[in-house]
């Protein structure tokens, strides 16, 4: 009876959990990078901390309890925004692909969701292009978003 009891506690806290949604990236300027990482929590869930990895080095984090990694302190900056956003300011991107990890925690809380992007560079878009606004409508709102323009394009 406990292994059955542990394994239902388990499933439930797991369908509950914090989740990352999307984590999605533009360029700033040349050499500077934004991540946005869009999460959802459990509702009336406690204060939740994002952090942003490469590897084992940390970047930038919001938890006061975490430090950040010397080498980045004037170069990331996390914060969160209304909406369950964490967006990370990454200034002089190193040329080729790197690896950017958005974790999500609740407090007092043992696991954390995270996932992870590789932005290369020479790929990047700028933040204000259409294709990097779009990227943060889900799939049924984006085809209803471009239906008029499918029509239109039809026409000609």
């Amino acid at each position: 009876m406990f292994l059955l009891t542990t394994i239902l506690f388990f499933v439930s806290g797991f369908a509950s959990a914090q989740k990352v949604i999307q984590l999605s990236y533009c360029s700033i300027d040349e050499n500077h990078v934004r991540l946005d990482c869009k999460y959802s929590l459990p509702a009336e869930s406690p204060e939740a901390f994002c952090k942003y990895t490469q590897g084992e080095r940390l970047l930038d984090t919001t938890n006061p309890e975490e430090e950040q990694h010397a080498p980045f302190k004037h170069r990331a900056r996390a914060r969160i925004f209304p909406g369950n956003v964490c967006r990370l300011l990454f200034k002089n991107l190193p040329n080729g692909k790197s690896n950017f990890t958005c974790n999500i925690k609740l407090a007092n809380s043992t696991t954390s969701a995270f996932k992870t992007s590789v932005v290369e560079k020479k790929l990047l878009l700028p933040c204000s292009a259409p294709s990097v606004l779009l990227q943060s409508y889900s799939g049924p709102l984006l085809t209803l978003m471009t239906l008029p323009l499918l029509f239109a394009l039809d026409w000609l």
